[in-house]
């Protein structure tokens, strides 16, 4: 996929990050992908559990360096990110997919015959600063929480938030898509009209933030459709699904 150009090398020889305006905790560079080293590290990642604050104090990383902030899930059954065979050759760029043709084809995969893509959601109104929601959440979930033992705070090279999924070759989908840059334009889209961020990484799911959820039932409706596309596995009825979308500043997705 396309990039940027990667700052992270430049924390080999300088690990606090002070050259690029930052002041890291201890950490490390993760290069380790499901072909062997990659060329230039994926990620950045600390040593310690996340804490409450950890994600507003490095925010500058976003300014400074163009690196985006994530927590990833160490203490999963499948290990951290060394362990979760990373496959950053295989993705495309999210910037090439449109997120309607995207998820069209999905509804038209696993809904039944004849049930017709009832097409994007409107962009609904934000209620929050996006990067104000995503640090929020991020301190809800830096104590862990069902599903997320032990997150350590990352940082990303990528363009955007919506594609750090892609930008470091993460595979949690790939029993619906092996190409997670689809998916990440998907995320692009709902970076436009809901506000999310991505928020938390785990071997096969995903969490972001939203700020600007659905605010009744009609919204909601329409954004289970695009959910229950982008990520059908244990979804249940579509109703109720959408009801536990109202007013909630967090969206979770897993892939069996």
């Amino acid at each position: 996929m396309a990039t940027l150009p990667n700052p992270l090398p430049k924390l080999a020889a300088d690990p606090s990050g002070g050259s690029l305006g930052l002041e890291l905790p201890p950490g490390r560079l993760i290069d380790v992908t499901i072909e062997g080293p990659s060329d230039e590290p994926l990620l950045w990642c600390a040593d310690g559990p996340a804490k409450p604050g950890d994600w507003a104090a490095l925010q500058p990383a976003r300014r400074a360096a163009g690196l985006l902030p994530v927590l990833l899930d160490l203490g999963g059954d499948q290990g951290g990110p060394e362990e979760w065979e990373l496959s950053p050759d295989e993705m495309s760029y999210p910037g090439d997919h449109d997120a309607d043709e995207v998820l069209e084809e999905f509804w038209e995969e696993y809904t039944d015959e004849g049930d017709e893509w009832p097409g994007l959601a409107e962009p609904l109104t934000l209620v929050a600063d996006p990067d104000e929601r995503a640090a929020e959440v991020a301190d809800s979930l830096a104590g862990g929480g069902p599903g997320f033992k032990t997150p350590h705070l990352a940082l990303v090279p990528a363009r955007r938030s919506a594609d750090i999924p892609a930008a470091i070759g993460w595979m949690g989908p790939v029993n619906h898509e092996n190409d997670t840059a689809r998916l990440c334009a998907v995320l692009r889209s709902w970076e436009d009209r809901f506000g999310i961020r991505v928020v938390a990484l785990g071997f096969d799911w995903l969490t972001v933030s939203v700020a600007a959820p659905p605010a009744d039932l009609d919204e909601a409706g329409e954004v289970a459709a695009e959910h229950f596309a982008f990520c059908p596995d244990d979804f249940g009825d579509l109703e109720t699904y959408a009801r536990r979308l109202i007013d909630q500043p967090t969206w979770h997705f897993w892939w069996d």
